[in-house]
């Protein structure tokens, strides 16, 4: 099998027609889509708006990005993609002359691009170097935070962004052991972060190491922070009307979406609950079940407030 085949194979945008539903792309209409991924959301954007819609992309990932643009060839007059992070947003669409979008996609969190084809460290299933940088124009690594971080710091990284309750007993055999020999690949970690908890506490579920490899990348790529800037910037870049989804994929990205949503005076939440797959779509694609989807929509001031 091909690495282009696989990648077309593991391709599966998450609660595609919902997202649909809601920005309702039409002629004329402009969109962001803030996590291009392998495009499958700005090419159902960019089909739907034709035949004068536009979508302008931001993308973090050299790999990820160079396929979508392979795959959205057909589209190239009206889209437009940028290596950036979505957190860059207002100054993205001030330098492309665009003042005010129509609506605004953002799917966060680690892409099946990025888990399946390996090559960073961001899964535990094969020997990797642990990378897990989405933009390898970024300077801090994993490897980098397990060496450098105090013990304190190190435990923190994993309760805060990980949910992890062994963070403690985690983060001083991390430091214990890179007194003797550094950490640089999974296997190492794994081996580790396994010895360091009590088997009675070993997760039955999920993999033991799973939730240390998720606030890691949280850390090194600054997912969180980022979103909260994105949303804030996002907000101030709709038209009045404008419609803002976002998908997120566990508890501490869902949080930062509803409370930005619910705080912001400029928006009007439309999803009381978060919208997830339906029973079909993740016996399809069983990474779906755990997606959330919030919306909301910027409002339009009265008449009294303008100017």
């Amino acid at each position: 099998m091909t690495e282009q085949l696989l990648a077309e194979e593991i391709h599966t945008s998450v609660l595609l027609e919902e997202c649909m539903h809601f920005l309702a792309p039409g002629p004329k209409k402009v969109f962001v889509d803030g996590t291009l991924g392998l495009g499958g959301h700005s090419a159902a954007l960019l089909t739907r708006s034709a035949p004068d819609g536009r979508v302008i992309a931001f993308e973090w990932d050299e790999n990820a990005l160079a396929r979508s643009a392979r795959r959205l060839v057909a589209f190239a007059d009206r889209l437009t993609i940028v290596r950036r992070n979505f957190a860059e947003l207002t100054e993205t669409l001030a330098e492309l002359g665009v003042d005010e979008v129509d609506g605004i996609l953002l799917d966060v969190g680690l892409s099946s691009l990025q888990l399946d084809l390996g090559g960073r460290g961001f899964s535990f299933r094969q020997d990797e170097l642990l990378d897990m940088r989405m933009d390898n124009r970024r300077t801090v690594t994993a490897q980098s935070l397990l060496a450098c971080c105090r013990e304190e710091e190190l435990a923190d990284i994993f309760y805060y962004y990980g949910d992890e309750r062994q963070a403690r007993p985690i983060a001083r055999a991390i430091v214990e052991h890179r007194v003797k020999e550094s950490l640089r690949t999974t296997g190492q970690l794994v081996d580790v972060v396994s010895q360091a908890i009590p088997k009675r506490f070993h997760p039955k579920k999920i993999h033991v190491a799973t939730k240390v490899f998720q606030a890691l990348r949280i850390a090194v790529n600054s997912e969180l922070e980022n979103l909260a800037r994105a949303v804030d910037a996002g907000v101030g870049c709709l038209k009045p009307g404008g419609i803002f989804c976002v998908i997120s994929f566990h508890s501490l990205e869902d949080r930062v979406v509803k409370r930005k949503f619910r705080e912001n005076q400029l928006l009007e939440v439309l999803t009381s609950r978060p919208v997830t797959p339906s029973p079909q779509e993740v016996a399809a694609n069983p990474r779906s079940r755990s997606a959330r989807l919030r919306v909301a929509r910027k409002t339009i001031p009265l008449e009294g407030e303008r100017g």
